[in-house]
């Protein structure tokens, strides 16, 4: 009997050893996955590493061309693909431990492990990397734009009484977790429905900076400004009543900083300007929105006497006539020109444009009064140099024809400061300087015609140019024109 046992044991090991011999065997030729092994849904059993390799990026190209629905603000749907967020394959090293079950470790091993795939299977999940810059522009690119952002309280003026407006509170999105939102649902196929992935980016509520309450407050008249543009034609005085009316109804709150070119702009037809005279280069020339900065003037003045921080403010080239010299606040697109102030309060504060037919136009500002009663301000300018213009210039133009004569009036140069003067009971207990202005002095100019078919007439005229003599020019000027007319009438039929 124990030889027989002998027999069968050994009759055994020898069966087994021709298995481990032939798994040896198979081993040295190119490996190849088990049955049983899978990778997400992909059966690879009986490939080899490459055949793995090309079936997972088949089934990579078609994740990333899977529809992604992004639920952004006020129930708004953006629809990309999981490949517009670079999304990549990163843990490939999946393929080699796969590729070890069964064929690897001594026969025994090897044998227990193919058996033990053949019943029970192993499933290998992929798993992805993703750009975060790409993420994060998509959202910024397709999904802020329908946030609803928190409004803050707003109130005007009508008859007299303010009417106050609630505060929203809004809703946006949290950039930097709907980002980590987006590559955790994506990160696994199992959030996958059959119309692809649909994701709702992470919201976060945005509390309005001021309040109904906080403009309740705003009662006291903290200062007012009036300036007159009764001599100026239509066409400015609808720019001055435009600039007027774009900045009536501003609430500024505390720290908060006020751009007047931010709140004009653009100067447009659209936006309600003309072509009116503003100056340039020395000159007064048309211009879009000529007038503009009369408005800024306005409101400059209103500040100082509110005791706001102004943060920028630009003297014109020339003075102006509308307020005292060193008064005045210039503003210019090309050469970047604004006028800014800052709430410095710890308040609101409301701005008030007013202009009527009268035309004057008032600046009033709003707020709540902290100042002492018996306190008063003053601004004085300091002339510190005046340049008087002592020569005439000529400016000839060949796009106008000879009698064109247009005079412009010189404007004497300063060199002046301002000053902000404190009374307290009428008596006077500080003196500051508020701004240094120069102004550049402008001779009396002539824009002379000069085009002619005549060369005799056309070198008389630039020699009367010449002279710098706008009197002068002027009569010589009259006696061509005259002389062009004679000779049109002349060749007229008669």
């Amino acid at each position: 009997m124990k030889k027989i046992i002998k027999f069968a044991t050994i009759t055994f090991l020898a069966a087994f050893v021709i298995c481990a011999s032939s798994l040896m065997v198979s081993a040295e030729e190119t490996a190849q996955m088990k049955t049983g092994v899978y990778i997400e849904d992909i059966d690879v059993s009986g490939m080899t590493a490459e055949e793995v390799q090309s079936a997972v990026e088949d089934y990579l190209a078609k994740m990333q061309a899977t529809t992604v629905v992004l639920r952004a603000a006020q129930g708004n749907e953006v629809e990309v693909t999981a490949g517009d967020f670079g999304m990549e394959w990163s843990n490939t090293e999946i393929v080699e431990e796969a590729l070890s079950l069964g064929n690897t470790g001594n026969p025994i091993a090897k044998y227990k492990e193919i058996k033990d795939l053949e019943t029970n299977g192993v499933v290998y999940k992929l798993e992805y990397s993703f750009d975060d810059a790409l993420v994060s522009q998509i959202i910024q690119e397709k999904c802020l734009e329908f946030d609803q952002h928190a409004q803050n309280a707003t109130m005007e003026r009508v008859n007299g009484e303010f009417v106050i407006y609630d505060e929203v509170v809004g809703a946006v999105v949290d950039e930097e977790a709907s980002v980590e939102a987006i590559k955790t649902a994506l990160a696994s196929s199992d959030n996958m429905t059959e119309d692809g992935f649909v994701i709702d980016l992470v919201a976060k509520v945005e509390e309005p900076v001021g309040t109904a309450e906080d403009l309740r407050a705003v009662k006291d008249l903290l200062g007012s400004f009036t300036t007159s543009y009764s001599s100026s034609g239509s066409s400015r005085s609808a720019n001055v009543a435009n600039g007027a009316a774009l900045i009536n109804g501003s609430v500024i709150y505390p720290g908060e900083e006020f751009s007047f070119y931010d709140n004009v702009k653009p100067f447009t037809y659209d936006n309600g300007y003309y072509m009116a005279g503003s100056y340039l280069s020395g000159m007064v020339v048309d211009s879009m929105g000529g007038g503009i900065c009369q408005v800024s003037t306005t409101l400059y003045n209103a500040v100082l006497m509110a005791e706001l921080e102004v943060t920028e403010r630009h003297n014109h080239s020339m003075i102006v006539t509308y307020t005292q010299v060193s008064g005045d606040a210039a503003i210019s697109e090309s050469a970047g020109k604004d006028f800014r102030f800052v709430n410095n309060t710890d308040y609101p504060i409301y701005i008030e444009g007013i202009t009527g037919d009268d035309k004057k136009i008032t600046f009033n500002i709003y707020g709540v009064e902290t100042r002492d009663a018996n306190r008063t301000i003053a601004y004085e300018n300091v002339i510190l140099q005046v340049i008087q213009p002592d020569y005439e210039k000529i400016v000839p133009d060949a796009s106008q024809g000879v009698g064109y004569v247009k005079v412009q009036s010189a404007h004497v140069g300063y060199k002046a400061q301002l000053w902000k003067v404190v009374y307290e009971d009428g008596v006077e207990v500080s003196r500051e300087q508020v701004n240094s202005s120069s102004y550049s002095m402008s001779p009396r100019t002539a824009v002379v015609g000069v085009a002619t078919a005549n060369p005799q007439r056309q070198a008389e005229i630039l020699a009367a140019c010449s002279t710098n003599n706008i009197e002068h020019v002027k009569g010589v000027a009259a006696v061509l024109y005259a002389q062009e007319i004679a000779e049109i009438n002349a060749a007229a039929p008669q």
